[in-house]
């Protein structure tokens, strides 16, 4: 049962975020989210990542982020760099959201094989 343990947390690991954004807060909110993916890239395990924004359809969420870590032991780290450079430049995420309005679903995700 170890070796399986050890297999799955080797697997690829996914930090889905939606948004709902109002227009009045688009660009401010895209630059910010250009920021954080910017340091994201630079990270060790990071492997892809996306940035949506809806087209068409009655979806609640307009904006999708999606990036793709090489293990699931990445995110205490990333999220600590996260946090620096918030620090760092002064940012205040709740702020920002509750400011423009934004509503968020963020959540880290494990891929099924199925």
């Amino acid at each position: 049962m170890v070796e399986d343990r050890n297999f799955l947390e080797s697997r690829p690991f996914y930090r889905v975020d939606k948004f709902a954004v109002p227009q009045a807060g688009r660009d401010e909110f895209l630059a910010r989210v250009a920021a954080t993916h910017a340091l994201l890239r630079k990270q060790d395990g990071f492997v892809n990542d996306i940035i949506l924004e809806q087209q068409s359809g009655p979806g609640e969420f307009n904006f999708v982020t999606m990036v793709e870590w090489e293990t699931p032991d990445v995110v205490e780290r990333v999220t600590a760099a996260v946090t620096r450079l918030h620090a760092e430049t002064g940012f205040d995420r709740h702020e920002m959201m509750s400011r423009l309005g934004i509503r968020a679903d963020i959540a880290n995700y494990k891929r099924l094989e199925i």
